[in-house]
């Protein structure tokens, strides 16, 4: 009897063990699957840190204000902007969108709005290609004179416009850059000294172990940089490229300078600042519309990596 029981034991005991296998397997994963979607527990703030966090609050109105007083002003009647630039529009200060129409119609902001662009974009990507190749070339090659180009870009932020202003303007007569084709040279010129400070501080901290990898892969200098390198390089580039696209969509005094008397070639800032008359008569409505309009494109470019502008700037600046 004893025998027949141990051979039944024996004969029901892989099922049993194989069930029970994947019983735990399975309140393994559970729990696994748990823990990873728990979230770990937050923060306790302290007092210093809630009063922080109270005054950036309050320092962020100092931007926002200035935002929303464009914005509810822009639906207002032209009259009425001077005498009450604070109340909300109701009632006979309503004007709906008939500054946006006016504007629309007398300043040339469709034009304007094609070559701001067209000038924004190629500067921009001009600057994130050529600054990541130089600022590549002299922090991995070691001499006195690539060390002399990096001190001369870094020198470049510190020395202001207004000190080679006229300069520019008469070298760029000169070179026949008073066109939005010689404006991104312009931009490049100027911008060059952040980018690419910002991109030799990040590719410092490239181990040189991954691009011996990919010369021994087969791999030459032109495409090691492009396949291993610059894809390390997104997030300053990211960077690099949100403040180069703000600066030069907002850009109005080097346009004015360079190209201003040409009403071919007119940007937004120049198009807009054009709604005040020869003899000082402004259209304050439809000026403020059209700030509307030309603020919403970099707005929402900011809002869409603006999270990568911290991270590639304390990569850029920190690391190295």
């Amino acid at each position: 009897m004893s025998t027949a029981v141990t051979a039944s034991q024996d004969t029901t005991s892989p099922e049993t063990t194989a069930a029970g296998t994947d019983a735990v397997a399975a309140d393994g994963s559970r729990v696994a699957a748990r823990r990873a979607s728990a979230k770990p527990p937050r923060k306790k703030q302290t007092a210093g840190q809630n009063v922080l966090t109270v005054l950036l609050a309050l320092l962020s109105l100092i931007w926002v204000i200035p935002l929303l007083f464009i914005l509810v002003n822009s639906f207002k009647g032209k009259f009425f902007i001077s005498r009450s630039p604070f109340s909300l529009p109701t009632g006979e200060t309503f004007s709906g969108f008939d500054n946006y129409v006016t504007g629309l119609q007398l300043s040339g902001f469709a034009r304007a709005i094609g070559w701001s662009l067209f000038i924004t974009v190629g500067s921009v990507a001009v600057i994130v290609l050529l600054t990541a190749m130089t600022a590549y070339y002299i922090t991995r090659v070691k001499t006195w004179w690539t060390s002399l180009i990096y001190y001369l870009f870094a020198f470049s932020m510190i020395a202001p416009f207004q000190m080679v202003m006229f300069p520019t303007v008469k070298i760029a007569d000169m070179l026949g850059l008073a066109t939005p084709w010689g404006m991104i040279v312009l931009y490049l010129g100027f911008g060059g000294g952040l980018s690419v400070f910002l991109f030799a501080g990040f590719i410092k901290s490239i181990p040189l172990e991954i691009e011996e990898a990919a010369y021994m892969d087969g791999c030459s200098p032109l495409q090691s940089y492009f396949r291993v390198v610059m894809p390390l390089l997104k997030p300053t580039a990211v960077t690099v490229a949100i403040l180069n696209a703000m600066w030069v969509w907002n850009d109005f005094l080097l346009p004015n300078l360079v190209i201003g008397q040409d009403e071919r070639y007119k940007t937004i800032p120049i198009v807009i600042q054009m709604l005040i008359g020869s003899n000082g008569n402004r259209d304050m409505g439809a000026q403020m519309a059209m700030l509307v309009l030309a603020i919403i494109p970099i707005v929402i470019f900011y809002l869409f990596g603006q999270k990568h502008i911290v991270e590639g700037v304390a990569a850029g600046a920190v690391k190295g």
